[in-house]
């Protein structure tokens, strides 16, 4: 099957915008979690794995709108670029927060309880040394790291995705049809 480029490039623009607003939903209850804690639980536990089902869905999705064969690095690949384009729509939100709703010394805090918390996991003292002299992240460098954490999370859990809609075919390929007429 001939890969089109522009229409991966495409398509993970359009699910990755319906990720991206699920996300946005999402962090919503990252920054109510300051004030009511439970809602980090919602946020880590209960709205996070919604992530993994949403991106399978909209894998299998971009399959059947490309004529119901994928192979597994065309899957990876949209995936890939699905996290990406989602983490984009989420960095406005997150540069909006970290710039003008957190408080001025938040990121410091964090970075300063981060390493209170590593401190205890017996962290080497030249280690511990090299993030005290850290530079305190800004908010853009804060939403642009988000953004490549969630491009290195879309390579990560997009093999498991792609594996599931490749998994009945040798080549690396599936139809839906087919695997119907083979069960």
């Amino acid at each position: 099957m001939e890969e089109n480029k522009s229409s991966v490039i495409k398509s993970a623009m359009s699910y990755g915008l319906l990720l991206g607003i699920f996300w946005l939903f999402k962090y919503v209850f990252f920054i109510l979690g300051y004030t009511i804690s439970s809602n980090y639980l919602l946020f880590y536990q209960a709205l996070a794995p919604v992530t993994l089902i949403l991106a399978y869905i909209f894998t299998r999705r971009y399959r059947m709108d490309i004529g119901g064969r994928i192979q597994f690095f065309h899957a990876w690949q949209f995936g890939i670029l699905l996290y990406t384009f989602a983490g984009i729509i989420l960095s406005l939100e997150q540069f909006i927060f970290y710039r003008f709703l957190a408080p001025s010394d938040f990121i410091a805090n964090s970075l300063q309880a981060t390493l209170e918390m590593l401190e205890g996991t017996n962290l080497s003292p030249k280690m511990a040394e090299t993030i005290t002299r850290m530079e305190v992240p800004t908010p853009i460098s804060m939403a642009i790291m988000g953004i490549l954490n969630n491009t290195f999370y879309g390579i990560i859990f997009s093999i498991p995705v792609a594996a599931l809609l490749c998994r009945n075919n040798a080549t690396g390929q599936i139809d839906e049809n087919n695997h119907l007429e083979n069960e």
